[in-house]
């Protein structure tokens, strides 16, 4: 199993999984020329994508679907409780509509339910050849339910939205200042930092941190908090770009 992130930020997001020749989209924020560039430069054709999973409905995390679907036809994975907040975009015939656990080819795939300002949102754990993958961004918190699910993986994806200080201290008008940092909100450095203590272990070989705030956030802030906590654990960290697609990353 591999993972590239495509891209990470307030302004489009998409991430590529690859499992031989399963090669599986995670949300689609960008335009569909700029998904399907991507990829060519990474020598793989549009059609060859098995499946597209979406996280939740926010704008930064679906701009290229409507694209997507007229120039494709791959299948759209979405739980159904997600499809009303989407169905003005997405024809309910190009969904597969996914239960709390699911499998995409031999790819066993396990939803952790988000907290975010939408309807319904969701971050996946992936299983491919006993090596696991966990990818969550776009919530306020993580129910200790799903906490503990997310112990000793090889890989985690996550969110380290914003600096707490930067935050309050910043531009934003007080209501958005309050929706960021709510439960249904994103996640800050610290928070992040605090969860990775917890469920890293010696199986960890990598953490990427995603989701970098523009504004509120550096990536050398979110780097730092969470190096802190990972000081003694041989982990690989790195933190996702919103211009510049990661390095491929063997899980």
């Amino acid at each position: 199993m591999k993972l590239k992130v495509l891209a990470s930020g307030s302004k489009g997001n998409s991430s590529l999984i690859i499992c031989d020749d399963t090669k599986i989209l995670i949300d689609i924020g960008l335009s569909y020329s700029r998904i399907k560039s991507h990829l060519e430069i990474n020598n793989i054709k549009i059609e060859e994508i098995t499946a597209l999973l979406i996280t939740h409905s926010h704008s930064d995390h679906i701009k290229g679907l409507k694209t997507f679907l007229k120039e494709t036809s791959i299948k759209v994975y979405i739980p159904e409780e997600m499809y009303d907040e989407l169905k003005e975009v997405l024809p309910k015939e190009r969904c597969i509509f996914i239960n709390d656990c699911f499998n995409i080819n031999n790819v066993n795939i396990e939803l952790i339910h988000t907290s975010h300002d939408t309807d319904f949102s969701v971050g996946y754990i992936f299983e491919y050849k006993n090596r696991t993958l966990v990818h969550v961004t776009d919530t306020g918190y993580i129910n200790r339910k799903y906490l503990k699910k997310m112990e000793d993986k090889n890989v985690y994806l996550i969110e380290s939205n914003h600096d707490e200080t930067m935050l309050m201290d910043g531009p934003y008008p007080r209501f958005l200042k309050e929706r960021v940092i709510s439960d249904r909100g994103h996640l800050s450095n610290k928070t992040t930092a605090g969860y990775l203590k917890k469920i890293t272990t010696e199986n960890t070989n990598c953490v990427i941190l995603a989701h970098i705030s523009e504004k509120n956030n550096t990536k050398d802030l979110a780097y730092q908090e969470s190096k802190e906590v990972l000081k003694d654990k041989n982990i690989r960290l790195l933190v996702a770009e919103q211009d510049n697609e990661s390095e491929l990353i063997e899980v």
